[in-house]
């Protein structure tokens, strides 16, 4: 067996199965044209001049259904259709998914702040690059532009990104503190502070 064929049997056994290959691409090119439309959301925001509504209010539906949608990839990951490593796909994931969830949709202060724009420029940015690689990947159609896109961007949106995130979590900070949310004060209901009955229990099993 020569080794063009070896190398040719290794290149077909790391190709996915067909119809798996079909949901990924359903999936990624789903994504592609998910934050694309929230990019032209995002556009026509800040280009319409008589404004009724927030940025929040106009994105909001579609970040969060997108951006959570991003959970699927762990499920990939865990199912091996796509092979990389679970716990890192998992925290990547999940510091966007806490971010919309616990901050974004949970607080009134989060979308207020300055920082929404930028995360969401980044995001958008960020994602429709990514998804596209990845579905243009599993077809062997990757242009040299893209890759050089993925490999280059990210250089400025990452700083960009995670100074947005960090300051929508800061504006959250404040009614959070206000109203305790995310807090569990002592006592409560699910634990008890003097344990009376603990020492009498003993006591009755002394000899």
């Amino acid at each position: 067996m020569s080794e063009k064929t070896v190398k040719d049997g290794k290149a077909k056994s790391k190709e996915p199965n067909p119809l798996v290959k079909i949901y990924l691409l359903a999936y990624n090119f789903g994504q592609v044209i998910g934050w694309s439309y929230l990019l032209l959301q995002i556009i026509g925001h800040y280009l319409s001049i008589n404004k009724t509504t927030s940025l929040w209010d106009t994105v909001q539906w579609t970040v969060i259904i997108f951006q959570n949608a991003a959970l699927i990839e762990v499920v990939n990951v865990a199912l091996g259709f796509v092979k990389s490593n679970l716990a890192l796909t998992f925290f990547q994931v999940m510091s966007r998914v806490m971010v919309v969830v616990g901050v974004l949709i949970a607080t009134p202060t989060g979308p207020a702040s300055p920082g929404l724009p930028l995360c969401l420029l980044a995001w958008t940015i960020t994602e429709i690059i990514r998804y596209l690689f990845y579905a243009l990947n599993l077809i062997n159609a990757v242009p040299d532009i893209l890759v050089w896109c993925r490999y280059t961007f990210f250089i400025a949106l990452y700083p960009i990104g995670i100074t947005g995130e960090l300051l929508c979590i800061w504006w959250a900070q404040s009614y959070v503190a206000e109203t305790k949310l995310w807090s569990m004060e002592l006592p409560n209901a699910l634990n008890f502070t003097k344990p009376m009955g603990f020492p009498l229990v003993l006591k009755s099993f002394q000899f």
